[in-house]
């Protein structure tokens, strides 16, 4: 019988009554035999998520003031869930242990990930789960890069000795031996770790909503849900700005052709989003999968007649644009045009440096740059197998009164991207959205 990994975030487990429909959900399915847990979300608006709190409780103890203002809490929900649910495990012995540590010096990546281990002790004894902890086999090399390679052997080795386990998630030990953290929502990643090295069959990731949307709910409320999504294009929407999983998560069970089923702990019979190395299970009823964007973004426009014909030209922009210490986000070009996409943010800082540079090493006829642009990408794998797509879309635009500044399209034909002004963003994304799939 194969074997399913499941993560459940913050949200899912953020209380007793969350942690009763966690269970049910593991009941429903005999093959979910590991199970990555988050710290402790919110449970109400205003409420405070337990790795927030562990993150003031280090800040409070390093300024020397009382770090109680903000541990006392992380105690309180703790204990509160051990209480409700009846559990055995020591939680008072293993918070007091966590006291002393951060008074012995312990750095702040231990103090955060606190809450992952203490939720895992909490589960896996109201599972009936063995408790393994990721300090034993989820290590981070000298210079602090994740150890992928020497994780999954140890890791795979481990899992092969326990037939249900629970297995914390966000944190690992680094070369010196002192505990190490992934970046925030780094519990999708180590979900993604263990589905690797247990070779499960399937990775569900739930969370608080049914899958992936065809759009920004703020922007199109009323967005479907997406059902079938490759790899290949869920890269596109999260680079674009659609995040549902920590972006790293992806490549563990990417690289192990492991599909991925996003899924709601509130709405367990949901089908979610189902995320797959290729072929999918049903074909997708509109012509494109998602649409994504973000704002932010600056133009630089280099123009110079016969540029096509001067060797070099396009290295020497890109010379100046590294130089600058800045990465481009697209290039899109003519015969006499070389356009330059960079985050304005970080042009801000060396814009004046990065033209002087440009006008040295290219001398240009003309140089401008044009700021408050946002990016939206349509993705598709149908686009390319449906003729009069990019028609489509730009006519739905025009319709909308939007001026498209910028156009972007790769040879797999996977996404089109458009650069608008600021302000056409949200009615450049809905005119899109209504094109494809509707009101």
């Amino acid at each position: 019988m194969g074997k399913i990994v499941t993560k459940f975030g913050g949200s899912s487990l953020s209380d007793a009554g969350q942690f009763r429909k966690v269970k049910a959900i593991l009941d429903m399915d005999p093959r979910r035999a590991y199970v990555v847990p988050s710290a402790p979300g919110r449970r109400f608006d205003n409420d405070e998520k337990i790795t927030d709190l562990l993150y003031r409780t280090y800040r409070l103890w390093r300024e020397g003031e009382d770090y109680m203002q903000a541990f006392g809490p992380v105690c309180d929900r703790f204990l509160g869930i051990a209480r409700e649910l009846g559990l055995r495990v020591d939680i008072e012995a293993r918070l007091a242990d966590i006291r002393r540590a951060l008074e012995a010096g312990q750095g702040e990546d231990y103090c955060a990930s606190r809450g992952e281990y203490l939720n895992g002790l909490l589960l896996a004894d109201y599972l009936g789960y063995d408790f393994l902890d990721p300090e034993a086999f989820v290590f981070f090399g000298p210079d602090g890069a994740f150890d992928s390679e020497r994780t999954n052997d140890t890791l795979t080795a481990l899992l092969s000795e326990h037939e249900r386990a629970v297995i914390p998630g966000f944190y690992g030990v680094g070369a010196d031996g002192r505990i190490r953290t992934f970046s925030r929502g780094g519990s999708d990643v180590t979900g993604a770790i263990v589905a690797r090295a247990a070779y499960a069959d399937l990775y569900e990731n739930w969370t608080d909503v049914c899958g992936f949307l065809m759009a920004d709910p703020h922007v199109v409320p009323d967005a479907k849900t997406i059902r079938n999504i490759t790899y290949r294009e869920l890269r596109e929407l999260s680079y674009m700005g659609a995040t549902v999983l920590h972006e790293d998560s992806v490549f563990p069970v990417h690289r192990a052709g492991i599909p991925t089923n996003i899924r709601n702990t509130n709405q367990p019979l949901e089908r979610g989003t189902l995320i797959s190395h290729g072929a999918v299970e049903e074909e997708n009823p509109y012509v494109i999968t998602g649409i994504a964007g973000r704002l932010g973004f600056s133009v630089i426009s280099v123009e110079k007649a016969m540029m096509n014909s001067e060797h070099g030209f396009g290295r020497r922009v890109l010379q100046a644009v590294e130089e600058c210490g800045l990465s481009f986000e697209h290039l899109p070009t003519g015969i006499d045009t070389m356009c330059v996409v960079l985050s304005t943010a970080e042009l801000e800082p060396v814009r004046e440096r990065l033209i002087k540079r440009i006008m040295s090493l290219t001398e240009p006829d003309t140089l401008t740059i044009y700021d408050d642009m946002g990016i939206i990408a349509t993705v598709g794998r149908g686009m390319v197998h449906n003729p009069g797509t990019a028609a489509r879309l730009f006519t739905a635009l025009s319709r909308a009164h939007v001026n498209v500044r910028m156009i972007d399209q790769g040879s797999s034909e996977l996404s089109i991207l458009v650069g608008v002004d600021c302000a056409d963003f949200q009615p450049a994304v809905r005119a899109i959205y209504r094109e494809f799939v509707g009101e």
